[in-house]
């Protein structure tokens, strides 16, 4: 397969893997961390909303959510591309960087979270994401 063609369906198919992994781990945190009673988590309004409500243990599933699916689009990607694996794992890292950023202007999390969320789900997952896949190869 062309390397260009192939890098790019690493970088789209690595986004979606990612994306898939996120959203089903933050479908599934209601029901192994129930949200605070009497708070509406189903939507942006509700959720911002709602968090002020929130402990400790209901920021749990987002960064998991956040560090895990970036892990996966990034495994997926550096597996996929035919050239420079390391930069198209970063890439998807920074793809789910800039989202995570949009989401600390959009939901008022508490700052600790936020500064973790952005230091450690995002770029240092890309690149354990790259390193599993160069491990395995």
């Amino acid at each position: 397969m062309n390397p260009i063609l192939r890098n790019t369906m690493a970088v789209l198919v690595g986004v979606a893997f990612g994306s898939v992994v996120n959203m089903g781990i933050i479908m599934l945190s209601g029901s192994i961390i129930p949200p605070p009673e009497g708070g509406d988590v189903t939507t942006t309004e509700g959720l911002r909303a709602t968090m002020h409500l929130f402990g400790p243990q209901h920021y749990i599933m987002p960064f998991l959510a956040h560090a895990l699916g970036t892990l996966a689009g990034a495994l997926v990607a550096a597996l996929i591309a035919a050239t420079h694996r390391m930069a198209f794992s970063l890439t998807i890292g920074a793809f789910f960087l800039m989202g995570g950023t949009f989401m600390v202007f959009e939901l008022p999390a508490p700052l600790w979270f936020e500064v973790l969320d952005l230091t450690v789900a995002y770029l240092p997952m890309a690149y354990l994401g790259w390193w599993l896949a160069a491990r395995g190869k």
